[in-house]
C-alpha cells in the first residue's frame, strides 16, 4: 500500500504541517469545515437579521431587539464547510521528459499532487483525482477517510506518462462531472491549443469553481540550450522525431514559446486563476510554501 512517504520527503511532508490552503469563493461541501458556504445556518460568523416569520427557530430570536423594539428578528450566520477538492494530474507523453537536470515533470508532478491532497485532507476537506492524457483515465471522487487518501497516493505512484495531450476536452468533462462548486488544482505542462484550453477553463469558472493551475518546465524546455545537430522525439508519439541544428531554430521556437507563455498568462489572469509557473529543477516543497504564504495573507 502506498504512503505518503512513497512519493515525498520527511522534511517535505514536516514542512506542509504548518501550512493551510482556505478556498477564496464559497464552496458547497457536505460537512462543517474552515470555508464559507453559500448556505445559511449555525457558525460565529454573523450575517443580518431578519424578520421572524412563523416556522423559525426560536432558539435564533435576538431578545435584545425584542427589548427594544418590541419585534421579533431572527439572527442568520455564514456557514461553514468543508471543501471538495479534485487534483487533475497530466499524465499526457510530454510529462515523462527528463532533462539535463534530471527531474522527471511526472514525478515532480506527482510530488505536487501528493503534496496538495495530503495538506487538504488534513483540514478535513474532501478531495478527489483526475489522471489523463487524451482523456480521463482515473476519476477518483471526493472523499475525506484517511483510507481515501492511500487510494489517491497508490493511483499516483501506478500511474506512468504516455500518449498524447487534450486537455480542454478533459476539463468540459469534469465540468460535467462535478456537480456542487469547489476547488479544482490542475497540474500540467498545458502543452496543448491555449485557445482551447481557456475555453475549458471558462466553463468550470462559470460554474462555480475555483481554480489553481500550476504549470511544469523543465529547464531545457524554457532556455533550449542545446548546441549540437540533435534528434528531437515527440514523447507524445513515438513515430515522429526531427534532426535538427538547434542554433538554425532557436529563435523561432524562443519567439513561440514567448507568445504561448503569454496567451496562458493572458487568460488565467483573464479568469482570476491562480497561475504558477514551475521550474522543476527549483524544488517543489519551497515553491509549495511561498504560494500558500502568499496566498494567506
Amino acid at each position: 500500500m502506498a504512503t505518503l512517504s512513497s512519493i515525498l520527503e520527511a522534511e517535505d511532508i514536516t514542512s506542509l504541517q504548518s501550512l493551510q490552503l482556505f478556498a477564496r469563493t464559497v464552496v458547497e461541501g457536505f460537512t462543517t469545515g474552515n470555508h464559507a458556504s453559500p448556505h445559511k445556518g449555525f457558525s460565529v460568523e454573523f450575517r443580518q437579521h431578519r424578520p421572524y416569520v412563523q416556522g423559525d427557530d426560536i432558539r435564533r430570536l435576538d431578545w435584545k431587539i425584542f427589548g427594544r423594539a418590541d419585534r421579533f428578528y431572527i439572527r442568520e450566520f455564514d456557514e461553514e464547510t468543508n471543501l471538495r477538492a479534485t487534483v487533475v494530474l497530466d499524465a499526457s507523453g510530454s510529462m515523462g521528459y527528463r532533462g539535463q537536470k534530471g527531474v522527471q515533470k511526472f514525478d515532480y508532478a506527482r510530488k505536487l499532487a501528493a503534496a496538495m491532497a495530503y495538506l487538504l485532507m488534513s483540514q478535513q476537506d474532501a478531495v478527489g483525482l483526475i489522471t489523463f492524457d487524451s482523456k480521463i483515465r482515473e476519476f477518483i471522487p471526493n472523499r475525506t477517510r484517511i483510507t481515501h487518501l492511500h487510494h489517491l497516493l497508490e493511483t499516483m505512484v501506478k500511474t506512468e506518462p504516455g500518449k498524447d495531450t487534450a486537455l480542454a476536452p478533459v476539463l468540459e468533462s469534469l465540468a460535467q462531472r462535478l456537480k456542487r462548486r469547489g476547488l479544482v488544482i490542475l497540474i500540467s505542462d498545458f502543452f496543448d491549443d491555449a485557445a482551447a484550453i481557456m475555453r475549458a477553463i471558462g466553463v468550470l469558472r462559470k460554474k462555480g469553481h475555483e481554480i489553481i493551475a500550476m504549470q511544469l518546465w523543465d529547464r531545457d524546455e524554457l532556455e533550449f540550450p542545446f548546441g549540437q545537430w540533435s534528434r528531437f522525439e515527440n514523447l507524445e508519439n513515438a513515430e515522429e522525431s526531427l534532426l535538427l541544428d538547434p542554433a538554425a531554430v532557436r529563435q523561432r521556437y524562443m519567439e513561440v514559446l514567448k507568445d504561448f507563455q503569454g496567451k496562458l498568462t493572458e487568460g488565467f489572469r483573464k479568469h482570476q486563476v491562480d497561475y504558477l509557473s514551475l521550474p522543476t529543477d527549483e524544488p517543489h516543497a519551497a515553491a509549495l510554501r511561498s504560494y500558500l504564504a502568499l496566498r494567506m495573507r
